[in-house]
C-alpha cells in the first residue's frame, strides 16, 4: 500500500493532485473497471490516492472462457481475486482492499435465488457492521470524494444495493469518527449518451465478435440527462479501461483488436464507456454547466470537521 498523501496546509486551498483522495466502493471484482476505470486511471496518473473497496469476491458470478469454466465458489473467487489486481496494475492503482478482509462476505447472487438466503452472504450482512468495517477505512484514508451505486444499486443487484446501502451509512458514521467525506457521488450515465452509443453498436455489430447487441435498459445507472451533475473525460485513459476490463476475463470479453464495446456472460455487445458520468448527492456545485472534475469546489482540509451538506 502507497503512504497516503498529507492535505495542504492552507486551509481552504484545493488539494493540490497528490493531495487528492478517491474512494470507490463497489460490490465485486469487475464493477470498478466497467463503471469507473478510466475515472480511476486518469485521477491515478494525476497522483492522486485512488482507494478501491470491494465487498465481496463473486464467488458466484458466471464464467465465460470455457477453459475456466470449472471454477465455482471459493476457488472462483481467489481467481477472481487475482482478475482484480491485475486490473488495478493496468489502471495504476496501488491501494485495493476487500471489505472486512478476503471472504468476510460472500457472493448473494443475482435477485430472487436461494443464494440471497446464505446467512454469510453480503445481502444478508448486518449494515451497521459492515459500514463500520468500511467507517474505519474512510477515516484511514480520509477521501475528499466517495463513488458507489445508487440506492437500486444500478440495475437492482442484492450486492449493489446493499454496497450503496453500506457506503452511505459508513459516511455517517467516519463523520462522527473524525472525518466528513465533503463530496459523494452516485454512478450514472445520461439517457442521450447511452441512446447514441446503442445507435452507433447497432453500426457497428456486423464486425464485432458478438451476435446481437444489449439494449440501454442493460446499463446500470442509466438516468435523465438533468440529474447528471458530472462528467470526467478518461478518453485518455481508454486503452488502461479497456484492459482493466480484460483483466476480468472470467466475466467480462472486450472486443478485439480495441474497439468501443463488450459483452458479459448474456453475450449481448454494449458500449464501453470512456467518458464516466456521476450524480453529486453530498457536498455542493457551481450551478450552470456539469462538472468536470470530481474534487471541483474542494479544500483539502475539508471534512476533518463539520458537515458538508446535500448536493442541491
Amino acid at each position: 500500500m502507497t503512504e497516503l498523501p498529507s492535505p495542504s496546509s492552507r486551509p481552504g486551498d484545493p488539494p493540490s493532485r497528490s493531495a487528492r483522495r478517491l474512494l470507490l466502493v463497489h460490490a465485486h471484482p469487475d464493477d470498478e473497471s466497467i463503471n469507473n476505470g478510466a475515472t480511476m486511471a486518469r485521477y491515478a496518473a494525476e497522483g492522486a490516492h485512488v482507494t478501491l473497496v470491494t465487498c465481496t469476491l463473486g464467488e458466484r458470478g458466471e464464467v465465460i472462457p470455457p477453459e475456466l469454466a470449472h471454477l465455482s465458489g471459493a476457488a472462483l473467487g481467489q481467481h477472481r481475486m487475482g482478475e482484480l489486481a491485475e486490473a488495478m496494475r493496468a489502471l495504476g492503482v496501488d491501494d485495493f482492499r476487500l471489505l472486512g478482509g478476503a471472504g468476510r462476505y460472500s457472493d448473494s447472487g443475482m435477485t430472487g435465488l436461494p443464494d440471497n438466503d446464505d446467512p454469510g452472504c453480503f445481502w444478508q450482512a448486518d449494515v451497521d457492521r459492515a459500514a463500520g468495517l468500511l467507517a474505519e477505512v474512510i477515516v484511514e484514508v480520509r477521501p475528499q470524494v466517495l463513488v458507489t451505486y445508487d440506492d437500486g444499486g444500478g440495475y437492482g443487484h442484492p450486492d449493489h444495493i446493499q454496497a450503496h446501502r453500506v457506503a452511505m451509512r459508513a459516511v455517517e458514521l467516519a463523520a462522527r469518527d473524525g472525518w466528513d467525506i465533503p463530496k459523494v457521488y452516485w454512478n450514472r450515465v445520461p439517457r442521450s449518451v447511452a441512446e447514441a452509443a446503442f445507435a452507433r453498436l447497432d453500426d457497428d455489430l456486423s464486425g464485432l465478435p458478438f451476435d446481437k447487441a444489449g439494449e440501454v435498459g442493460d446499463v446500470p445507472g442509466v438516468v435523465d440527462d438533468d440529474l447528471v451533475t458530472t462528467e470526467i473525460d478518461g478518453t485518455a485513459h481508454a486503452a488502461a479501461k479497456a484492459a482493466a476490463m480484460r483483466a476480468h476475463a472470467t466475466q467480462i470479453t472486450v472486443a478485439e483488436p480495441y474497439a468501443p464495446y463488450f459483452a458479459l456472460s448474456n453475450e449481448l455487445a454494449q458500449p464501453l464507456f470512456t467518458t464516466e458520468y456521476y450524480e453529486l448527492v453530498r457536498g455542493t456545485r457551481a450551478p450552470g454547466s456539469r462538472e468536470g472534475d470530481l474534487f471541483a469546489g474542494v479544500g483539502a482540509e475539508t471534512g476533518a470537521e463539520g458537515g458538508a451538506g446535500e448536493a442541491p
